[in-house]
């Protein structure tokens, strides 16, 4: 079913109804926020059980959600005004932002009752947060992005600084909260430029006035530059290292799995589709972010000795791999980036599911070298660990070869060859670290022997759903590859 732009007269009987998966997350984000004040100040509160509760009801929402997104009465439609829109491009992202907020939720449970983390608001925040994701995929104007970007983002700093007896995550969030603010500001400020010189904020109207002028070119490099801050992109990826970090192991997959796939859709919508005239300016700068982030992603980990800083500065190379997809501007490199987005969504829960299991009898895992008894103590989750390592660096036969593969071809085919060669040599290089990992897990000499506690029943299950999938895509890529597909086809068309 296709619907046009928005009148008044069909304002209150259509446009709600397609978004009834945000109207739902946003009213029981509401209601559990009620809930958990009542609960909490009750006679018959039970401390230890509010957090898990709460969780527990807002992954049920979550699905709830994803049930209400699969069966939309449209698949075309222009909603509010030209505000949002829905296609494609929205229904491929939503369904990936949906289930990785379910992961992130679900290993999440475990980690707060450990570090005695009851608080409810947790849950909450990260409910509204993706109901903010939701709506920045479904963004057709200028507005609408920067408010959705901005909800968004009010969550996150939150949800850094969460962890409130802890100076680190209290510096995080501070740190997060600064420079996020700042390019916020760079983001309003580039839309305001395009306004200016366009005189309109739609994202299909962008389409047809966009020119060259110095007027629409800075905006578009402040646009560009507030993205590329968002996504961890070097050089803005000073505040990730220290982010992650700082934050609580949990909140921290949550932002390494979610955010990335919400950002990285407008981005495509607004530059791709709305400024592809600009094709060779935003080209020039997406090519050097995208060079600097495979450097600085590749060698800045090579000297890290803490897991999550580690797994920082490889998420910023991953960035740079995804955007040298979106770099080449055709068909191929888009639909590259979508089955990369795909597959290292796959490969970041299990990474940070084995991350949040790993807590020994006498606190958690912070070094690299807290992992050398690992292999004898829980062999089962070691080799889970080392092919999830094996797929980050992309060897085959799993599915992380599938995405740097499709990346690379996509470079080459639109002459690209030196941003090509580059990946390749820093994939190389960023094998080092991951395939130490392994060493360090197997062969080497523990510092201090560590008892890991069991790991919960969730997170294995998590653990051993997504490395099927890992598996599987390398051995059938076939669906991944038809989807991403069409929704590249529908982008650039």
């Amino acid at each position: 079913m296709i619907i046009g732009p928005a009148t008044p007269s069909c304002y209150t009987s259509i446009d709600f109804v397609l978004l009834f998966p945000e109207l739902f997350l946003s009213t029981a984000s509401l209601v559990l926020l009620v809930y958990g004040v009542v609960y909490s100040t009750s006679s018959w509160f039970t401390y230890p059980l509010l957090a898990p509760n709460v969780g527990w009801l807002s992954v049920l929402c979550v699905v709830c959600a994803l049930v209400l997104h699969c069966n939309a009465p449209a698949t075309h439609a222009v909603l509010m005004y030209n505000s949002l829109v829905i296609d494609e491009c929205t229904f491929f992202l939503k369904t990936l932002i949906l289930g990785g907020a379910a992961c992130a939720f679900v290993v999440s449970f475990d980690y707060f009752v450990r570090e005695r983390m009851n608080a409810f608001e947790y849950a909450v925040l990260m409910l509204l947060s993706t109901c903010s994701m939701l709506l920045l995929c479904s963004s057709y104007d200028l507005i609408s992005m920067y408010l959705s970007i901005e909800l968004q983002s009010l969550c996150f700093y939150v949800l850094a600084a969460s962890k409130r007896d802890s100076e680190f995550s209290t510096e995080a969030g501070l740190k997060y909260f600064i420079l996020g603010a700042f390019s916020s500001g760079i983001l309003l400020f580039g839309s305001s430029m395009m306004y200016g010189f366009t005189g309109t904020t739609n994202f299909e109207h962008l389409s047809h006035l966009a020119n060259t002028s110095n007027g629409v070119l800075i905006g578009m490099l402040f646009l560009a530059v507030g993205f590329l801050f968002k996504l961890t992109a070097a050089p803005f990826h000073m505040w990730a290292p220290d982010v992650y970090e700082g934050a609580p192991t949990a909140i921290t997959a949550f932002f390494a799995i979610v955010p990335k796939t919400a950002i990285l859709g407008v981005f495509l919508r607004l530059f791709v589709c709305s400024l592809y005239d600009l094709l060779v300016p935003w080209q020039s700068i997406l090519l050097m972010c995208s060079l600097l982030s495979m450097l600085v992603g590749s060698f800045a980990a090579l000297s890290q000795k803490k897991i999550k800083r580690l797994l920082a500065f490889s998420s910023v190379g991953h960035i740079g791999y995804m955007l040298m997809g979106m770099a080449c501007g055709t068909v191929e490199g888009v639909q590259a980036l979508l089955i990369y987005i795909c597959i290292y969504m796959l490969m970041t829960i299990n990474v940070f599911a084995f991350v949040l299991s790993l807590r020994g009898e006498d606190g958690r895992v912070k070094y690299i070298s807290d992992i050398s008894v690992l292999s004898q103590t829980n062999p089962v989750l070691a080799i889970t660990f080392a092919l999830a390592m094996f797929s980050m660096a992309g060897v085959p036969p799993l599915a992380g070869f599938c995405s740097k593969f499709y990346v690379f071809f996509a470079a080459m085919s639109s002459s690209l060859y030196v941003l090509a060669f580059v990946g390749v040599l820093t994939s190389c290089v960023s094998c080092f670290y991951y395939i130490r990992m392994i060493k360090i897990m197997y062969f080497e000499k523990p510092v201090r022997w560590l008892v890991y506690s069991q790991v919960d029943m969730a997170t294995s299950l998590l653990l051993g759903t997504t490395l099927a999938c890992i598996v599987f895509f390398f051995a059938y890529p076939s669906p991944l590859f038809v989807s991403t597909h069409t929704v590249a086809l529908a982008l650039c068309s």
